[in-house]
């Protein structure tokens, strides 16, 4: 099944952006109308993070966020064979903070959030820095996709470190200067493990792992703000938020990354990935 899936997948990768686009019209329509894919997930989370919006307006913001989740899903597979030139006429981000911490020795965490293109954001990311890229992912449960999506981002150069086995497979890593990609709004396992600050109207959990390990290794925060210009089109902005994370409170990370993500989706609320359980889990203090 794996090797079927790559071979599909790198047939579809030669088509030219245009066509994929147009097949993503199309997937639009299949994963909307017809398998009505998680529209329930997608509908409770967008009334929840906008309760002033009318009907109208909410399945309007659902069908914009559809029509980029095809986008994204046949631009991720266009990485296979897009060249270096490509990807820098259409996503644009300056790298002179990465350059920097590079050059004072010090290794680097990015954060961002589920925003469209983040695949992109990795290759350009990659191909931009001296720095061996550190991606954390979360392993999929169908192995065959798991294994297609980890060929897809290996093969750009992400060294890949899973969610479940952080510990262990950042250790070869913690005597090297390196750059290292947290998705980091992903929705804990343990709500008795985490952070809880307000998001989107409502008291949400946040993993603890991305700030633990900035602070225990005094590793520089970078957060990512990507934003879609026009269709096949981002930009992104690296903003330095903390140079020596040990002398901040803690919490105080993640709090800041969460007011900062908030702030991205409200302006751009079509290009998050509303189709995860963002709120799995009740604030403690509710259940009392």
């Amino acid at each position: 099944m794996y090797y079927l899936l790559l071979i599909l997948a790198y047939a579809v990768s030669l088509l030219p952006l245009w066509i994929l686009y147009r097949l993503s019209d199309v997937l639009y329509l299949l994963v909307y109308y017809i398998a009505r894919y998680r529209r329930a997930v997608v509908q409770a989370n967008l009334r929840q993070a906008f309760p002033g919006k009318t009907p109208a307006e909410i399945t309007l913001l659902e069908r914009k966020y559809y029509r980029n989740l095809t986008d994204m899903m046949v631009e991720t597979i266009k990485l296979l064979t897009m060249s270096r030139r490509q990807l820098q006429r259409r996503f644009i981000c300056d790298l002179t903070v990465l350059h920097e911490l590079y050059r004072q020795g010090k290794s680097c965490q990015l954060h961002l959030g589920h925003n469209f293109n983040w695949e992109w954001a990795n290759l350009f990311c990659i191909q931009g820095v001296r720095y061996p890229f550190l991606v954390v992912y979360m392993p999929l449960t169908n192995k065959a996709v798991d294994r297609l999506f980890r060929h897809f981002r290996e093969k750009s150069g992400s060294k890949l470190i899973p969610a479940n086995d952080i510990r262990n497979s950042m250790a070869p890593w913690l005597s090297k200067q390196y750059l290292i990609a947290l998705v980091a709004d992903q929705n804990p396992s343990d709500p008795r493990r985490c952070y809880w600050f307000p998001f989107l109207n409502k008291m949400t959990a946040f993993y603890k792992g991305p700030e633990m390990t900035a602070r225990r290794h005094n590793i520089p925060v970078v957060f990512v703000d990507i934003r879609k210009v026009k269709r096949g089109y981002y930009k992104a902005e690296l903003q330095l938020q903390f140079e020596s994370p040990l002398q901040e409170p803690e919490g105080k990370i993640t709090e800041a990354f969460a007011q900062f993500l908030e702030k991205n989706i409200r302006e751009q609320p079509e290009v998050w990935v509303w189709s995860h359980k963002r709120w799995k889990h009740a604030y403690p203090q509710s259940e009392k």
